[in-house]
């Protein structure tokens, strides 16, 4: 057997000759098992990019715009003509239009490891040939970052919570606006040594702490925790959140000390949520009105946060819709009320169980990365407006504060990540990938990504090259060992990088004379020779790849969120304007958004137009992240095979609702918005709140049948929304849509998202 890492953490591999073998870490307290029965599809060849592929029709026409992109087929080629055809369009491109045309896109998830880590490949690649335009943020906190800076000033209710230990010692109470899903927790970017998450929460629960979940789904919290399930409408919690705070200053049940020492704004806010402002009273009465939750429900719960000791916990999935900042801004006001801020077991936090690390031990020191280099070109898009990037060459657009023009992209590389998955309205992102004259991709799998490219390259998975894993929110260095060959002709992201850098007078400044065993080292010893005094783990390369697996030095694994900026916030000021979290900033209000004003603030969203219930669209589509699969990594892998139905992603919603429809159980669905419509398996299950659907994203977009459904496979993305958060952070807002569902026609297409696009024989390239 053979210890490897994954973003799903360790596990044991070996190649037999009844196929790849598994075993989870036997270490790990609650190894990712579903997780882990996708793994062995990685070596999967009838999905497999196996050779160099150019699109037929830029092999015939040339580069160009071109709206065959994801209809055409496919030539297999030769490396040297692959190799020669990108080399060639970089060189064109960069010379012709300059360096900010060229976008260099990529997500990292594509490895746990440190050294083939697609994204610092990609970059590191573009860098030396000049820069390129970049993104910035990501698709699951694209509203969270850019608020958290200006309202605490930093991401440290993300990343540095107080941890689930502290939390499972002293929390009385848990109110969790969007749950702790136990299914997200078994993901950690850079993998986890040991899931904790689930074992951490029972350990309260055993000691008698309550847990209240709000949200539409059930299932968002581990299920034996006993909890109180509060269904709001879908994307009113800020109106709850209001009501709340509102009824703990109306009873005198608010810190006001606290406010006044740590807060800035209060008074400002208050004079909104009292109706001094203008009028509107925001109190128990008009939160219920809002969110469907009785007044007197409301106010039992503010009475009982003020009682106990309270964790306030804030999913990522709640800045995931428009307006998505103020729930999470209302989310850190309220804990202010509250006065438990700093406190061990209260106050507030921001993604527990959104991944494995949040809130567990985390490593302070140095880890071993690859260095990028210097971008020297300024222009970037937050991540989530690549389709406005592409379609609005020139346009200008509003984020964080500033007035940023959209450059003109003329050529797409993409390296690690699937926009065909994190995007939204996919229909019009297809059309955004017909704009550009050339789309450059290495892919393991004929994905939509790669159906969208001119130029695909084979890139290795994990299993076939050796690297380096760990991340910061773990406690271990593993060694990652080859598993097994590479399949077809595949190669390493670095490979491929290395052998365009030189064909571009760039190979020596790329590969800096190492090869990928050498870098490996390199990044292992040079990170040695970082830590401080006394943290060395006195083994050199060979020793710890023979090893296998050494602890982190430097690990925090007990921690209060702001205890020393409770205890003195003089000498321990936040890095906002004012040292203090901002319930109000002035620094947000002078940018002028209506769409995001100057304190956390109801904004009622476009799809709430039509009361619930009610309109061409009276469902709440739910879109969040799968418990068989991370993201869309492996949909063809074991463990997300078994649950489609009838071969198509499974969507949940209530029984009362399907029967209305006549909707059975193992129905094939027609669900559309405004946007599109997508094919799926029904399933009707008493965990989803009515009203509501839910359907999970990472489907391989299969658009193959556009005259029955935008995407046939069920990928949810096909019905949500391409619009930002707000103009202050531009985030992704693909949670939430309304949708109608109605029993599919009894002529269904066929699923092709695993059928490789048809090949043209290699002969028609030489």
């Amino acid at each position: 057997m053979t210890l490897h890492s994954s973003h799903w953490g360790a596990f044991e591999a070996v190649e037999t000759a009844g196929g790849l073998e598994i075993r989870p870490d036997p270490t790990d307290p609650n190894p990712a098992h579903a997780l882990l029965r996708n793994v062995p599809a990685m070596l999967d060849e009838r999905v497999r990019v196996l050779v160099p592929h150019v699109r037929r029709g830029f092999l015939e026409r040339g580069a160009g715009p071109d709206e065959a992109r994801g209809l055409d087929d496919y030539v297999p080629v030769g490396w040297e003509q692959a190799m020669a055809l990108a080399a060639g369009e970089l060189e064109r491109v960069r010379t012709t239009f300059g360096n900010a045309s060229i976008f260099g896109g990529s997500y990292g998830w594509g490895s746990a490891g440190r050294f083939h880590h697609a994204q610092s490949q990609v970059h590191r690649f573009l860098n030396v040939l000049g820069g390129y335009t970049r993104s910035v943020e990501t698709y699951s906190l694209g509203a969270a970052r850019p608020l958290l800076r200006r309202v605490v000033g930093n991401d440290d209710p993300i990343m540095r919570p107080t941890t689930l230990s502290v939390l499972a010692e002293h929390t009385e109470l848990f109110v969790c606006f969007g749950g702790v899903p136990a299914k997200n927790a078994q993901v950690n970017a850079g993998g986890v040594t040991k899931h904790a998450t689930v074992g951490q929460l029972r350990r309260a629960r055993d000691r008698g702490a309550r847990f209240v979940l709000i949200s539409p789904l059930r299932d968002d919290l581990v299920a034996d925790l006993d909890a109180e399930w509060v269904t709001p409408v879908p994307g009113t919690d800020t109106a709850l959140m209001l009501g709340l705070a509102h009824t703990l200053v109306r009873l005198g049940l608010h810190d006001a000390e606290f406010l006044r020492t740590h807060c800035a704004g209060f008074d400002e806010w208050w004079a909104y949520l009292s109706g001094q402002a203008d009028g509107v009273v925001r109190d128990a009465a008009w939160a219920s009105r809002i969110c469907g939750i009785a007044e007197d429900r409301i106010v039992a719960l503010a009475r009982e946060m003020a009682a106990h000791r309270t964790m306030i916990t804030l999913s990522w999935s709640l800045q995931r819709a428009r307006y998505g900042e103020q729930p999470l801004w209302a989310g850190v006001a309220l804990a202010c009320v509250l006065g438990q801020i700093g406190l061990p077991g209260g106050g507030v936090g921001h993604g527990y169980g959104a991944m494995a690390g949040i809130g567990g031990p985390r490593a302070d020191g140095p880890l071993p990365t690859l260095p990028q280099g210097r971008n020297a070109v300024p222009d970037f898009i937050p991540v989530a407006r690549i389709a406005d990037l592409l379609l609005h060459p020139g346009e200008e657009f509003d984020f964080d504060g500033a007035r940023l023009r959209y450059p003109d992209i003329r050529l797409v590389y993409w390296a690690g990540g699937n926009p065909f998955h994190h995007h939204q309205d996919l229909a019009r992102l297809r059309r955004a990938f017909a704009r550009p004259e050339t789309v450059i991709v290495h892919e393991q799998f004929w994905t939509a990504t790669a159906r969208h490219a001119d130029i695909v390259f084979p890139a290795t998975t994990t299993l076939e090259r050796d690297d380096l894993g760990c991340a910061r929110e773990s406690d271990g260095l593993i060694a990652m060992p080859r598993v097994t060959e590479p399949r077809g002709e595949a190669r390493s992201d670095f490979a491929i990088f290395r052998d365009l850098a030189d064909r571009l007078g760039a190979g020596k400044e790329f590969d800096e004379g190492r090869d990928e065993r050498e870098w490996i080292e390199h990044l292992y010893e040079s990170w040695r020779a970082a830590l401080p005094d006394g943290d060395d783990p006195v083994l050199d390369f060979a020793a710890f790849w023979a090893k296998g697996r050494i602890d982190l030095p430097r690990v925090t694994r007990d921690r209060v969120l702001y205890a020393d900026f409770r205890a003195d916030p003089a000498t321990h000021p936040l890095t906002t304007p004012s040292g203090r979290i901002e319930i109000a900033s002035a620094t947000i209000a002078s940018f002028g958004y209506d769409d995001c004003p100057g304190h956390p603030t109801w904004l009622e969203p476009e799809f709430l137009a039509d009361p619930p219930g009610t309109g061409p669209f009276p469902l709440f589509l739910v879109a969040n992240n799968p418990a068989t699969r991370l993201h869309s990594q492996l949909d063809h892998g074991a463990g997300s095979a078994a649950a489609k139905v009838a071969g198509r992603e499974p969507v949940r919603m209530h029984p009362a609702d399907a029967a209305a429809r006549g909707l059975t159980a193992g129905d094939v669905v027609l669900v559309e918005s405004r946007v599109g419509s997508v094919l799926a398996g029904l399933v009707p299950s008493a965990d989803v709140a009515p009203g509501v659907v839910q359907l999970s994203t990472g489907a391989w977009f299969d658009p193959s049948a556009p005259d029955v459904a935008t995407c046939v496979h069920g990928n949810p993305n096909a019905v949500t929304t391409d619009i930002g958060t707000s103009r202050l952070a531009q985030g992704c807002t693909g949670q939430l849509s309304r949708v109608e569902v109605r029993k599919a026609p009894d002529s269904l297409p066929p699923v092709r998202a695993f059928v490789p696009p048809v090949h043209i024989a290699r002969e028609f390239a030489e």
